[in-house]
């Protein structure tokens, strides 16, 4: 092994690190694997400004001391002299981008705090300054107590004065009267004093900025605010629920003309019989069903569109690390789940991120526990049917907060799903998150309409494909046999006959015959359910033959208030939805977790839509 003194090159990912080790040793370098791992080592050689040869290691950049992957297993063992055929390095050299000094620093202070010799090289400071930001090494120094020297890695500027520096840091060279390093931090404090730190640092060493930053630094300190932050997110997520109602009344309501008026031409143009009750009982009232609740998506998809091209949406990732480490998960698995509030699936492949597997399967376990868009439509109608539009103060709508609740509800499962995960079948030590924060920006309004334009293709697609064959299907099984005089249809059917053994599983939690008979179906996806029972009651409503009675007016007439309660906790928890579930198999490759998770989520569905029923009744809904 080298006698050499070994001094390592620590930092950041994305912080010049790789083009600072370049620029140093040259030529000079060797690239081999550490032993048991398939981390490579990058090592090279640098001369002293007295001669002395040195050894140049370069770590895998990391964002703190705690690892979440194996190369930054790596770096924390080699720098806490761990690791298997490297020794302790002598030195740091830690490599910090100037324009994200916040971030940078946090983890330059846990390094400090190890109390090994350390010198900051500040990289990047052309692109700093070509953004408008003007910093002081000189304060910066001062206030960590060890040398800062600026550095553009790229065009080999601050090369010499960085190299001087290392000479005065190992043993035998001049010594150099500088500040003694802090005393106030230790390497095993929480981040969150790191970071607290590593703000005020930033200010102290900031000598000019643009407005812009200025701005985004002002917009922190609330958004990023522990008190402040929290607050904020929960009232953007309140405004959205309530635009969800208010907004989308006027285009739901031309919609639901639209469908009446199609189905009054269906049945004015094309004879009675087989024909005509497919187009209107199946397609029309099934589809039609499904359809009307599209300005609701898209007012929630708008929300969602605009808070993530503003950049607020990281820091609301941010904000829910502090909260998700208490289950057992770390900030990383909050964009997955983030994106399961539009569909599970992309939300479950987004996982792959996660480099922890306990943490990944975690993740994919609780995700269809975030409320999907499919769950929209079941939502509102069985709210627009029993919640009253009541203001509770102004500009406060019940059935907003009642849909804001089952949302919140949602993310509580899913939390209290991830604890119980986390000690039992998927247990280990959460992994640490860190992430840098992109710019506060006007979202262009193109961006936000072609995003809305995507996602509203895609649902009436699943409509007209996927709504739309289970729906025929489900009025075929309705339709046949033909019940004889003076019996119901419905229960009289083939559907209806596996609906009554359903019934017997259900009955206990407040569920009734159409219940029972629309939970199947929507199996496809959940918003099946709607035009499920939308197509039941078209079928069996003799009364209403012209099809001028709203599946609202319909479920007002045959439902209890304890029973739509229940109905709504069963959709919070039930794993409706084949597609999540074959993309669940595919991600763990195996059937053994998506099993495990359709039986945990079954139960937990049945669980609290009984608790829920049998509550609402004993209070006399």
């Amino acid at each position: 092994m080298s006698k050499l003194p070994l001094i390592a090159l620590v930092g950041n990912p994305n912080a010049g690190k790789s083009a600072l080790f370049n620029a140093l040793t040259g030529a000079r370098q060797k690239v081999g694997n550490y032993p048991g791992v398939t981390v490579e080592r990058h090592s090279g050689r640098l001369a002293l400004d007295d001669g002395r040869p040195i050894e140049l290691v370069d770590l895998p950049g990391t964002y703190s001391l705690d690892p979440s992957s194996p190369d930054e297993q790596v770096t924390r063992d080699v720098l806490f002299g761990k690791q298997a055929g490297e020794r302790r390095p002598d030195a740091l050299i830690v490599v910090v981008d100037a324009a994200n000094l916040d971030l940078h620093l946090r983890f330059a202070l846990q390094l400090i705090a190890l109390g090994l010799p350390v010198v900051i090289a500040l990289n990047m400071v052309d692109l700093a300054e070509r953004d408008g930001l003007t910093l002081s090494a000189e304060a910066l120094a001062t206030e960590l107590g060890v040398p800062v020297i600026p550095t553009v890695a790229v065009r080999k500027r601050g090369l010499d004065t960085l190299r001087a520096a290392l000479t005065q840091m190992v043993d035998g060279g001049a010594s150099a009267d500088r500040p003694a390093a802090p005393r106030d931090l230790t390497a095993d404090q929480p981040i969150a004093t790191f970071q607290r730190r590593a703000r005020e640092l930033s200010r102290l060493a900031t000598v000019s900025e643009t407005p812009t930053r200025r701005w985004n630094h002002a917009l922190d300190s609330i958004a990023l605010h522990p008190v402040f932050g929290p607050i904020l997110l929960l009232a953007l997520m309140f405004v959205m629920f309530q635009a969800v109602f208010s907004w989308s009344e006027a285009p739901i309501g031309w919609i639901e003309d639209g469908m009446v008026w199609l189905d009054g031409v269906v049945r004015a143009g094309v004879p009675e019989g087989l024909f005509q009750s497919l187009l209107t009982d199946g397609l029309i009232a099934g589809v039609g069903a499904v359809v009307v609740f599209l300005p609701q998506i898209l007012i929630l998809f708008a929300f969602i569109l605009v808070l993530e091209a503003s950049g607020y949406m990281v820091r609301a990732a941010f904000l829910m690390d502090r909260l998700m480490a208490g289950v057992g998960l770390s900030g990383r698995a909050f964009i997955p789940l983030l994106s399961s509030f539009a569909c599970a699936v992309p939300g479950i492949m987004a996982t792959r991120t996660i480099s922890d597997e306990k943490d990944r399967l975690t993740t994919i376990l609780i995700a269809p526990l975030m409320t999907c868009s499919a769950r929209l439509p079941v939502y509102t109608i069985i709210i627009g049917a029993f919640i009253p539009n009541s203001q509770v103060l102004p500009g406060v709508g019940l059935q907003g907060l009642v849909l804001l609740g089952l949302y919140i509800a949602g993310i509580l499962g899913a939390f209290v799903a991830a604890l119980v995960l986390r000690r039992t079948v998927t247990s280990g030590e959460s992994s640490g998150f860190m992430m840098e924060m992109p710019k506060y920006q006007v979202p262009r309004l193109s961006d936000i309409a072609i995003g809305l334009w995507s996602r509203a293709m895609l649902f009436l697609k699943r409509a007209g494909t996927i709504i739309a064959a289970t729906t025929v299907i489900l009025w075929l099984l309705l339709s046949f046999p033909k019940a004889p005089n003076g019996q119901s249809q419905v229960d009289y059917s083939i559907a209806g006959r596996i609906a009554s053994g359903i019934e017997v599983v259900v009955k206990p939690i407040g569920f009734n015959h159409e219940i029972a008979l629309a939970l199947i179906p929507a199996m496809a996806a959940r918003e099946v359910a709607v035009a499920a029972i939308g197509t039941v009651y078209a079928v069996d409503d003799p009364e209403d033959a012209e099809g001028a009675r709203t599946i609202v007016e319909n479920l007002q007439r045959r439902w209890s208030l304890p029973t739509a309660l229940a109905f709504l906790m069963w959709f919070v928890f039930a794993p409706q939805c084949v597609s999540t579930i074959a993309i669940t198999r595919r991600e763990t490759n195996g059937w053994k977790w998506p099993l495990f998770m359709v039986g945990y989520l079954f139960a937990a569905a049945y669980i609290m839509a009984g608790i829920t029923y049998w509550l609402a009744v004993a209070a006399g809904l």
